[in-house]
């Protein structure tokens, strides 16, 4: 089997497809193209009344980038609902080396020092593909998406791929798109992007992940936390859309 590498793995997203495993301990990967794509419109995204007040109280504390490998590692275990993973060692050292370079990225929830959720997954051009979302403490992994959602607002994305549908991301604007459709939205989005592996910056077109940190001032040298940016904030960035 052919090995995974950042380079490997940036085509085949631009391409619309992304690889899965079996289990969590299976040295083999398989490539996914749906059929039907679950997508989430950001001018759509839909904030729940309950949801909004959560956020807005800052229940969990909120980060970006701060903690990727125990997110990824956080999505991989098993839990009562979910008794196997899909993000298999290889994966997971491949999107580790995608953090690396820039291409990935991971919103993070935190109970005090605790972390209790969040999710990952892949920036390239005007896209952001999500990989994975884990909740330890209830909404946890909804806050991360509603930051998620608010971030890709901020620097100019145009798609957020959520790869399969589900009730739970329906009841939040997801919606189901044919591979025809999808295929434009993303051709759009990667509009002017780098071909992967021709920089090792990881630069690509348009879409700002930090952007939103600035809306925050936040002080030189914050990195990507969002402490300057408040859950109200991000309620009233999202309220034209709630």
């Amino acid at each position: 089997m052919e090995r995974l590498t950042p380079h490997l793995v940036l085509g085949a997203y631009a391409v619309g497809v992304f690889p899965m495993a079996d289990t969590r301990d299976t040295a083999h990967v398989y490539w996914v193209e749906p059929r039907k794509r679950a997508v989430l419109p950001l001018d759509g995204f839909h904030l729940s009344r309950s949801l909004r007040k959560t956020v807005a109280a800052d229940r969990f504390r909120v980060t970006a980038d701060t903690a990727f490998e125990a997110i990824i590692r956080l999505c991989a275990e098993n839990a009562p609902d979910r008794p196997e993973t899909w993000i298999n060692y290889a994966i997971e050292r491949v999107f580790i080396d995608l953090f690396d370079m820039g291409f990935a990225h991971s919103i993070e929830c935190w109970d005090g020092d605790e972390l209790v959720g969040g999710l990952y997954g892949l920036s390239l051009g005007r896209a952001f593909f999500g990989e994975s979302m884990v909740s330890r403490r209830t909404d946890a992994s909804k806050v991360a998406l509603v930051w998620l959602v608010a971030r890709l607002r901020a620097g100019g994305y145009s798609l957020l791929d959520c790869q399969f549908q589900t009730p739970h991301l329906a009841t939040m604007g997801a919606v189901e798109i044919n591979r025809d459709d999808y295929v434009a939205r993303l051709s759009d989005a990667l509009a002017g992007v780098v071909a992967p592996g021709a920089s090792a910056s990881g630069a690509s077109a348009a879409g700002d992940f930090g952007a939103l940190d600035r809306l925050g001032a936040a002080p030189a040298g914050a990195g990507t936390v969002c402490g300057p940016v408040s859950g109200q904030d991000i309620v009233q960035l999202l309220a034209q859309t709630s």
